[in-house]
């Protein structure tokens, strides 16, 4: 339940607003040049959007998990990298912090991720240890009141402008148990990065590699205060950010909509309109269907979550429905489109490419049947 209605709908109408009248007016120059408009950064910060999901006492929101997915399902309405930049702050890159950090941990890092004043990002992926999270080859060895990290993570969103990192290495033995979260800050000793990849999509969202080479992290900056949780860290903190990504997905699929209706009824051939053919119609009414689904499914999973619910199914199949047809409805309307579809200047073939992430980050669709599958046989058990 929304604890104060008119509160949060106000916040809701002016991230309704910030979107369309700010952000997708911006959506060409961000992908042409490839980073988030200063100003753009800086409206943002003043909004709160950093701190969506951080509690209220250290500076953030502190909404519930509907609350936060009701504000995705708006974010979603324009290009997703807008959303990359303070995504992690709310997400992956803070939420260890919050669920397992030590209270001085809180005190210290929480209050300027819900600022923006830090831009967050998580290290876990590493060349050999993707899906196989549990593999990663990073080392964490204590030394004196330090620990000296050695390895190189993969992917790693955000890594060129992040200011601070949750990052996982092996402090212990192989396997999960082995694992322990760190908070590594941007200036650590021996930290630097690779090159900014190359991407499909979603210009404007930085990856790139995270260099470890004797990075000197203070032992205090292990999250929890104690070795081998991390792997458990990591897993807590993926249910809230798949939902956020499934509310993301179906915003997406919405604004994708009502861009081919328009278009569709704009569109002239033999005489009248495009949408009143019936195979155009069964596009749109079959991503009608399917966008509508995603909504309802999200929203239960997110009051399950506010409710105590352990939702690690549910948000698995959230996420898995949820990217699996944002990537459909994308195609559907490019095809709606047709030639135009492919040409740059109407936008939908740079959301066809940008959606095809979300079926890889945080977790495959792969991984989410395994998810789901594997809790289906322990219950049934």
């Amino acid at each position: 339940m929304i604890r104060d209605a008119q509160t949060f709908q106000h916040l809701t109408d002016a991230v309704h607003k910030f979107v369309r009248e700010r952000l997708v007016p911006n959506e060409a120059r961000l992908a042409e040049e490839d980073r988030v408009p200063p100003e753009i950064l800086g409206e943002m910060r003043a909004m709160g959007l950093f701190g969506l999901s951080i509690p209220e006492e250290f500076g953030g929101l502190g909404l519930t998990m509907e609350e936060e997915v009701l504000i995705a399902l708006e974010i979603g309405h324009t290009s997703p990298a807008f959303r990359s930049i303070f995504g992690t702050n709310n997400g992956i890159g803070s939420q260890g912090i919050v669920i397992d950090g030590t209270p001085a941990q809180k005190v210290q890092w929480l209050p300027r991720l819900a600022s923006g004043e830090l831009i967050a990002s998580f290290a876990l992926t590493e060349a050999n240890a993707g899906s196989d999270a549990a593999s990663i080859a990073t080392t964490a060895k204590r030394d004196g009141v330090h620990y000296r990290l050695n390895g190189t993570k993969r992917f790693i969103t955000n890594a060129p402008e992040a200011s601070v990192f949750t990052l996982m290495a092996r402090t212990g033995g192989p396997g999960a148990g082995g694992i322990s979260a760190f908070i590594v800050p941007k200036d650590a000793p021996g930290l630097s990065f690779g090159e900014i990849d190359r991407k499909m999509g979603q210009h404007g969202a930085h990856t790139c590699d995270v260099i470890l080479e004797d990075c000197l992290v203070p032992a205090e900056n292990i999250i929890g205060g104690v070795e081998g949780q991390g792997f458990k860290t990591a897993m807590k903190v993926l249910d809230r950010g798949r939902l956020h990504i499934a509310a993301v997905c179906t915003g997406l699929a919405d604004r994708l909509i009502e861009q081919a209706l328009r278009y569709a009824l704009d569109r002239q051939q033999f005489g009248k309109p495009i949408a009143e053919f019936q195979l155009i119609q069964a596009m749109l009414a079959d991503s009608r269907t399917e966008a509508y689904a995603a909504r309802a499914m999200v929203l239960d999973a997110a009051r399950r979550k506010d409710a105590g619910e352990m939702v690690n199914t549910e948000a698995a199949c959230c996420k898995l429905f949820a990217s699996e047809m944002v990537g459909r409805v994308a195609d559907r309307a490019v095809q709606i489109h047709g030639g135009a579809g492919y040409i740059a200047d109407y936008g939908v073939e740079r959301f066809y490419r940008d959606v095809r992430l979300f079926r890889i980050y945080e977790g495959t669709s792969q991984i989410q049947q395994l998810i789901i599958a594997r809790n289906m046989i322990r219950d049934a058990s």
